[in-house]
């Protein structure tokens, strides 16, 4: 008896050995899985640590952590453990949070199930989903605010979770949310490092006069980056209407979205300039409020608009930036940094305009001196000289000699005529202030780098604005818009070239880019009106493909 009740106590005293070292070999492992978490500072990582730490810990066959959107109601994201690629492929679209998954969402408090097919918010599997029967969720929490939810499945060895499994599970939630937190501070001060930086580089470029399509290409190639977006977009309003006009895209079909003109009304980029605030979605491709261009967003989700506005409520563009169809949505964190880049936006636009006006002045000034110097100068001089030959050709004897000079002396006369039209027309421009054939073609050639994407090469020779008539520069203007659109819309070139010369006699307009060339099919009513306007006026239009590739257009009227 004695010898029994020794192995007993023995037995026993092994036993709580076993106990001890099994707690300890526990706490150790809870140890080491919350310093794993910790260490990591991506949250993604840090994620996928947690799960797989949750599943070793309690020695269960399949673990997942649920991230709870937005909308506080379902699931965002959902990170598994335990099931293969081809396995998950199989079953489909991760879930969104109904039955158990639900259940945690909407009591966030620790559930342990024997059964979990038993619980009366037990929504069932989807096919090829592996058969699960015990169930342990715990909610992960960062600030008071429930995070996401932990689940584990099938406690290996075919036990069930016990209460010492949801303690652990418990404490390393706690961590996760001390990790997840710090991991989310982290991502948030990269990002702020990398607003600062691009925004140091966009006032780098504006102080360094760079164009205001190359600063907006570099705020919107920014904002693209630093958000994740797929999609970025520049529009901006057209004065006298109710439309804006996507002046600059990046991402998708960036060549089909530029230069396309929406209503205010039925469009995000329209509503926020509208309204002046930022207008949001999360369905871009399929808002019911957006009834204006819904096709051009196919495949995209999550969508803001910022508006670019001055100081004095004056709105300059908008900003839309769009991420692809389950991205994650743009939250105020983000929005709040795009407001501060929004305003640096609405300074490019003005600098440039502020800029464009200084250029406008000294071009201006400098053409009235111009015109200045030669009226009292120039002419003065030319006449004095033409009255010297006149009066010295009476003294002349040979008649060869005679003709040559009262020829010289007409010359001059036609000379000081050119010199006097040339002095009105200099004038004239700074009266019109921007009506000359030589500002509109300077102008429809700055309108279409935003559709080409490149500033197009303008050469321009001859008096255009003296020389040319109003009715005729019309048709110019018209031509050179239309051959711009044709080659941003058709041509696919990297290239173009613009001459616009006067010689006395005719007006010759020739565009050149190294695209594609004429296609076989395709409308060509665009075509037909150049042609018929050169016709109208008695000139020629003509349209060819080089051999050196792309095409070449020549359109030209006379003037007398």
């Amino acid at each position: 008896m004695p010898q029994l009740r020794l192995d007993e106590l023995l037995e026993e005293l092994q036993a709580r050995i076993d106990a001890a070292r099994g707690t300890r070999d526990r706490v150790h492992s809870l140890l080491e899985a919350v310093l794993s978490v910790g260490r990591e500072l991506d949250l993604t990582q840090v994620l996928r640590r947690i799960v797989e730490a949750a599943a070793v810990l309690v020695d269960a066959k399949y673990a997942a952590l649920g991230v709870i959107g937005p909308d506080g109601e379902t699931l965002s994201a959902f990170l598994t453990v335990g099931l293969s690629e081809e396995e998950i492929a199989k079953i489909g679209p991760y879930p969104t949070g109904r039955g158990i998954l639900g259940e945690l969402i909407r009591n966030p408090e620790s559930l342990r199930l024997e059964n979990l097919s038993e619980h009366p918010a037990s929504y069932g599997c989807p096919m090829h989903h592996p058969v699960m029967r015990t169930f342990l969720g715990v909610p992960v929490r960062v600030r008071d605010e429930v995070f996401g939810n932990l689940y584990l499945t099938d406690k290996r060895g075919g036990e069930e979770f016990d209460a010492d499994d949801e303690s652990v599970i418990a404490t390393l939630a706690v961590a996760a949310g001390v990790a997840i937190d710090n991991a989310r501070l982290y991502e948030e001060a990269q990002r702020q490092q990398r607003w600062l930086s691009a925004s140091a580089e966009i006032t780098r470029a504006l102080l360094s006069g760079g164009s205001r399509s190359e600063v907006l290409e570099l705020i919107a190639q920014r904002a693209r980056e630093i958000t994740g977006a797929d999609l970025a977009d520049v529009s901006v309003p057209l004065a006298g209407t109710d439309t804006v006009r996507v002046e600059l895209a990046l991402g998708g079909d960036a060549v089909g979205r530029t230069g396309l003109v929406v209503p205010l009304a039925g469009s995000l980029s329209g509503e926020a300039c509208a309204s002046g605030v930022p207008v949001t979605t999360a369905d871009l491709a399929g808002e019911p409020r957006l009834s204006a261009g819904a096709r051009r967003f196919e495949g995209l989700g999550s969508a803001v608009a910022v508006p670019l506005g001055r100081a004095e409520g004056q709105i300059d563009g908008v900003l839309l930036l769009a991420r692809e169809a389950g991205a994650p949505e743009f939250t105020d964190r983000e929005i709040g940094p795009l407001l501060g880049f929004a305003d640096q936006a609405a300074l490019a636009l003005e600098l440039a305009e502020r800029r464009r006006d200084a250029e406008q002045l000294a071009m201006l000034e400098d053409r009235d001196r111009i015109a200045r110097d030669l009226h009292d100068l120039a002419i003065q001089r030319l006449f004095a000289t033409g009255m010297t030959l006149q009066s010295a050709a009476r003294f002349i004897e040979h008649p060869g000699a005679s003709d040559r000079v009262l020829r010289a002396v007409g010359d001059l006369d036609e000379t000081i005529k050119i010199i006097r039209s040339t002095i009105f027309g200099l004038r004239a421009r700074e009266e019109r202030s921007g009506q000359g054939l030589r500002a509109r073609a300077v102008r429809a050639v700055e309108q279409a780098q935003a559709v080409l994407g490149f500033p197009p090469r303008l050469s321009m020779e001859g008096l255009l604005d003296t020389d040319v008539p109003a009715e005729i520069a019309e048709h110019v203007v018209a031509v050179l818009g239309e051959a711009l659109s044709n080659a941003a819309r058709h041509a696919k070139a990297d290239r173009v070239e613009v001459v616009l010369g006067a010689t006395g006699q005719q007006v010759m307009l020739t565009v050149q880019d190294n695209g594609v060339g004429v296609p076989e099919q395709g409308r060509r009513s665009g075509l037909r009106n150049l042609a018929e306007r050169a016709e109208g006026l008695g000139g020629v239009f003509e349209l060819i493909s080089p051999a050196e590739g792309g095409t070449r257009l020549t359109w030209s009227a006379p003037l007398r």
